[in-house]
């Protein structure tokens, strides 16, 4: 039992705990040796106490159920294959079902469903990545955060239990691999999920003691049934400055393509790189293309590079916008989520907007969207 965001010892090595309790104090671990990836590495974070905001509130203590082994051995029938939902680097992500009120293991199939993700055995990188989801998720609260349900920590077996997300990841959505029974995603769709996703980092950022979220993306953007967004995966999360200082110093690790130019190139991590990261989001929402494909033409490898100087005017806007939804948005609209992605991209991070200034540009799009309708319906059009 503790509080939340608090610093705690280190322990590599859990020891067994099968205590049916439902707040967690789970050890912490200190950062290695690593590199940018092209996939998420983790780190242990130092806890310190931080404010609500808007929409979303930090917990004074973990609410968190503790899970035996044994329970979540039975929530997916022995781990059976056909629950596997992913694989990542992490491990498997199961579908398990718990009893809706108790949130207790239930029989196979009935009672509500849950993502159960499993910790590949002996891996160090994992288990940071647990102790960071834990101490992250198991305190923050917010509409477009994942949440967080409970977790096993067992001699060596550490899982994570999740709520479900039905529709999966933006990535799914925006890049469907062939067999994929993924839709399409509107305009609309990807205007709500764009607001959904601001709003979360907004929440991070605006806490007294900010959160630097270091690895948005599409793969971590996840849909539940009516396409709210929430932002999955804090592995590698970290606490944002403190004491006057601009800035944290730390290893370069996330995703290619995702990170901001001066992490990159100093390792120094600001509440801004991730609005960075939301800018070639945003890119991506918008023209339906990777961040990097080595697929397509060498000059469109990077699509940042290639899409950055056809951003500002309208008439070349429309090589970069996805065909797919042609027709759906007004030039005045993608002419401004244009100029927000620019400003997101900015390679200065002083001159990038806030996450909140984001959220009220999208907004303002949003609102745009309303209008227009209003008007073809008054106009008696269809």
């Amino acid at each position: 039992m503790g509080n939340c965001l608090r610093s705690q010892s280190t322990d590599p090595n859990p020891s067994s705990n099968t205590n049916p309790s439902s707040t967690t104090t789970a050890p912490s671990t200190s950062a290695k040796g690593g590199g940018l990836s092209t996939r998420s590495s983790s780190t242990g974070q130092s806890r310190v106490s931080l404010a609500a905001s808007d929409d979303g509130e930090i917990l004074a203590t973990p609410n968190l159920k503790v899970y035996t082994f044994s329970d979540l051995k039975s929530a997916t029938k022995g781990f059976n294959e056909e629950t596997i939902l992913g694989v990542g680097g992490f491990g498997t992500v199961y579908k398990g079902w718990v009893n809706e009120k108790t949130l207790s293991p239930s029989r196979f199939g009935s009672g509500m469903i849950v993502a159960i993700k499993k910790l590949n055995p002996g891996s160090m990188q994992g288990f940071k990545e647990w102790q960071s989801e834990v101490d992250f998720l198991g305190c923050l609260s917010h509409p477009n955060l994942v949440k967080l349900l409970g977790y096993c920590l067992e001699d060596q077996e550490l899982l994570l239990v999740y709520e479900f997300l039905q529709r999966g990841s933006l990535e799914n959505h925006l890049f469907r691999q062939e067999g994929s029974t993924a839709e399409t995603l509107s305009w609309d769709l990807r205007l709500k999920i764009a607001i959904g996703a601001a709003r979360g980092l907004a929440f991070l950022h605006t806490s007294e003691k900010p959160v630097i979220y270091r690895d948005f993306k599409a793969a971590n953007i996840l849909l539940d049934g009516s396409y709210n967004a929430k932002i999955s995966d804090f592995g590698i999360a970290k606490l944002g400055p403190s004491g006057g200082n601009s800035h944290v110093s730390t290893r370069v690790i996330g995703t290619q393509g995702y990170a901001a130019p001066e992490y990159i190139a100093t390792g120094h991590l600001y509440v801004k790189s991730d609005v960075y990261g939301f800018g070639v989001v945003l890119l991506e929402m918008m023209s339906g293309l990777r961040a990097l494909d080595t697929n397509r033409p060498r000059e469109r490898f990077n699509l940042i590079e290639w899409a950055k100087p056809l951003l500002p005017r309208k008439k070349s806007l429309k090589l970069i916008m996805d065909e797919r939804i042609e027709g759906q948005y007004s030039s005045k609209a993608a002419l401004l989520a244009a100029n927000l992605t620019l400003q997101c991209l900015e390679p200065d991070h002083k001159k990038r907007p806030s996450m909140k200034e984001v959220v009220e540009v999208l907004e303002k799009i949003d609102a745009m969207k309303v209008k227009t309708r209003s008007l073809v319906r008054g106009n008696g059009h269809h």
